[in-house]
């Protein structure tokens, strides 16, 4: 069973993606904080996270999460990372997977909320199996 962090602010989109992915057979935590996420990756390596990028304190601490995530060891390095976000229906700058670069954007795939909960497994199952 893959082991999923989900970074997310947002109680009832991460209750619902919780209850969708767990249902389709993973392992869940999500994490509201992207420093103390950061502080659990390292102690547990999960096989994919999904982030968010908007939180309360800092509008891009999604984007700053994912560089990080690039600059740490090995394991973390290296885990496809999915940002799943609202963003552009906030600052509609047009995000998206042709931002995907790995220097300012280093995530595998790009997805905007409102997003179909019933097609993410197989979106997530692709990540994991590349």
């Amino acid at each position: 069973m893959a082991y999923l962090m989900i970074v997310d602010d947002d109680e009832d989109f991460t209750s619902a993606l919780t209850t969708t992915l767990r249902a389709a057979g993973y392992e869940v935590e999500v994490e509201c904080d992207p420093a103390a996420a950061m502080e659990k990756m390292e102690a547990r390596t999960p096989d994919l996270a999904i982030l968010d990028v908007m939180f309360p304190e800092d509008a891009s601490a999604g984007f700053a999460l994912a560089r990080s995530l690039r600059q740490r060891n090995d394991a973390l390095r290296n885990i496809p990372i999915l940002m799943l976000t609202a963003v552009n229906a906030k600052f509609p700058l047009g995000f998206g997977v042709h931002d995907i670069d790995e220097g300012w954007l280093p995530v595998s795939d790009f997805l905007e909320k409102p997003v179909d909960l019933r097609l993410l497994p197989q979106r997530i199952e692709a990540l994991l199996s590349k």
